[in-house]
This record gives C-alpha cells, sequence and structure tokens, in this order.
C-alpha cells in the first residue's frame, strides 16, 4: 500500500483560493472570518482530509494541550481501567481528551512515563503513585501543571489526592469476621509497602488488637508480585494450625484465595478488598467502593486546578462498604 502524505495548511489555502493566514484563521477562530470564506475552507479542508495540529498550534503560542494524562499500573487490572473510564467521562463533558499510560506498577516506569506526557504539554496530570518519591514532579508543578494523585496520595510532593477510606473498610470487614466466632483471622496482601496496603493493615490489627488476638503469624505482608497469590494462600492453608478465616487484601489476592481453596479443599470464611468480576456469581463477600467515582472525582479536580493552578490542595477521601454475600459469613470448623 502506497502511504500518502498528509495535507498541510498551504495545500488547503491553495485549493480554497485563499491565504494560509485565512486558513489558520478558520481553524482557530472562524467568527472572525466570512462565512462564504469558512464554507470555502472547510471544504477544501474535507476533501483533503486535512486536520489542525491543534497541540502543535497550543505549544507554540506556550500554553499546555486540551489532553489529559493519567499514568495508571497493571493494564490487566480492573480497577485501574475502571477508574480511566471515570476519569474519561468526565472529561469528555468539559472537553478534554484522555490519554493514558501504564507503568506495569514498576517504580521505574512511573518516571518514565510521566515524563513522556508531560513534554506533550498535558494539561494535567493524573497518576497512581507507585515509586517511593513523587518529588520529581514538583518542578513542573510549580510551572502550572495540575498533579492530582489517585488511590494512593503523592509522596514528597504537594498534590491533590483522592483515596479510599482504606481503614475503615478493613476495620469493618475484621469486626465483621470477628463477629461470626472467627479468631484466627489471617490478613494476605501483596505487595505490602504502598499506601492502600499499610491503611487495610491499619485497619485489620486495630480490630484484632481490640479482641485481644493480635497474632504476626496471621499475617503475610510480601512485596513480590511475581509470586502467584493463589501459591501464598496454599501455604497460609497447608499449615498445621491454618487460619478459619482469611481476608484478602486486594482483587488479585482474593482471587487467588479462590483458587488455593478450592487445591486444598478447605473452606475458611473470606474477605476480599475490591470488588471484582464473578464475585457475586461465586457468593465472595467483599469490601466495595466505585472505582468510576474515584476516576470520576479525579478529573473534576484536574478541571478546577486547570482552571485555578493556584487553587488549595484537597485530598478527597471516599468511602467503603461491607458487601455481604455469603463467603464471609462462614462460622469456623467445628
Amino acid at each position: 500500500m502506497t502511504v500518502q502524505q498528509r495535507a498541510t495548511l498551504d495545500d488547503v489555502a491553495r485549493l480554497a483560493g485563499v491565504s494560509a493566514k485565512t486558513v489558520s484563521r478558520v481553524y482557530s477562530h472562524r467568527d472572525k472570518v466570512a462565512p462564504q470564506t469558512v464554507e470555502r475552507v472547510l471544504s477544501a479542508g474535507k476533501r483533503l482530509r486535512f486536520r489542525p495540529n491543534t497541540i502543535a498550534r497550543t505549544l507554540r503560542r506556550g500554553g499546555a494541550s486540551s489532553t489529559v494524562g493519567f499514568i495508571m499500573g497493571e493494564l490487566r487490572n480492573p480497577f485501574y481501567y475502571t477508574i480511566a473510564a471515570g476519569i474519561e467521562k468526565e472529561l469528555a463533558g468539559a472537553g478534554y481528551t484522555l490519554v493514558v499510560a501504564t507503568t506495569d506498577d514498576s517504580e521505574e516506569g512511573e518516571e518514565r512515563v510521566a515524563d513522556t506526557l508531560l513534554a506533550q504539554r498535558v494539561g494535567a496530570l493524573m497518576l497512581v503513585p507507585v515509586g517511593e518519591d513523587q518529588s520529581y514532579l514538583e518542578g513542573e508543578r510549580q510551572l502550572g501543571t495540575p498533579v492530582i494523585a489517585i488511590d494512593r496520595p503523592a509522596r514528597n510532593l504537594v498534590a491533590d489526592a483522592v483515596v479510599l477510606d482504606n481503614r475503615a473498610g478493613a476495620y469493618e470487614a475484621t469486626r465483621h469476621l470477628l463477629g461470626h466466632g472467627h479468631r484466627r483471622i489471617a490478613y494476605v496482601c501483596n505487595p505490602a509497602s504502598v499506601y492502600t496496603q499499610t491503611e487495610r493493615c491499619r485497619g485489620y490489627r486495630e480490630a484484632m488488637a481490640e479482641s485481644g488476638l493480635t497474632d504476626a503469624r496471621l499475617e503475610i505482608l510480601l512485596d513480590d508480585t511475581s509470586v502467584p497469590p493463589d501459591v501464598v494462600v496454599r501455604q497460609l492453608l497447608e499449615r498445621e494450625d491454618p487460619p478459619t478465616a482469611i481476608f484478602a487484601g486486594n482483587n488479585r489476592m482474593c482471587v487467588g484465595a479462590l483458587r488455593a481453596m478450592r487445591d486444598v479443599g478447605a473452606t475458611p470464611a473470606l474477605i476480599g478488598f475490591d470488588d471484582f468480576d464473578t464475585a457475586d456469581i461465586l457468593g465472595v463477600t467483599v469490601v466495595t467502593h466505585d472505582p468510576v467515582e474515584l476516576g470520576r472525582r479525579a478529573a473534576q479536580l484536574a478541571i478546577e486546578r486547570m482552571a485555578d493552578p493556584a487553587g488549595f490542595t484537597t485530598r478527597i477521601e471516599l468511602p467503603t462498604r461491607l458487601l455481604v454475600r455469603g463467603s464471609g459469613e462462614r462460622p469456623p470448623a467445628s
């Protein structure tokens, strides 16, 4: 196939019989051009399949584009792309375009991807922080680019944030298991060092401590996502004195727990943090929330900051709720 060259502004001007400056004005401020001239230029542009480079034009003026960047983790995780859906819907309503990039949940990928998006002069940058330090964004923030952290607050950076009330959600789930007679309740998560998990573990520990049941051996806190979640839970269930209940710190670990329970033939009570597809069919009790709302509120903040970069920094904490479906209500084995 022969690839044709894209039509330029000069090509449209020649076909329409006007100057290049007039064509530029039609695509940027057509209200200042005679209607018959606008019609002639647009008709020529359509015949040539011309698309004005709005980003380049904006950058020449030294401004930011109408594009907003979102940096998320692993693309396969439904939590991330559901957040992106909420962002996109809110931005589209305000005339902005969303560009999504992924880090694969690696610290190295985060800064590299951020640099790539910022080089395109995005109007605002939203991200799910992965690294231990986001101070590399401070210079850009001082230049007026809004930075909004989602799900986890940024570290070493003054930035807006939209997060969940992770501690309260985990506390409620653990109390629920305690209320059904469980005393050996394991908390399993990987990775464990991220903000969401430290907060969820804190809620779990508070509930256990109130009942005088603190036991570090029941906490499986890993920071190696290459370890399959089902392997982690299987090892826990194969102990001489396994837990009667498991609280899985995220959706991947909860699915892994289901596989391990099937393989081992065990039926401990199970609660997962984060809902997932088929959880309702499988009867899995979860701590649920609204990822679309996370994205929507973050997009609202981005729009507000683009209009007023000097506004006060905001932290929004969204609630969670326990969704009872059966797995978290099983009593301890006699």
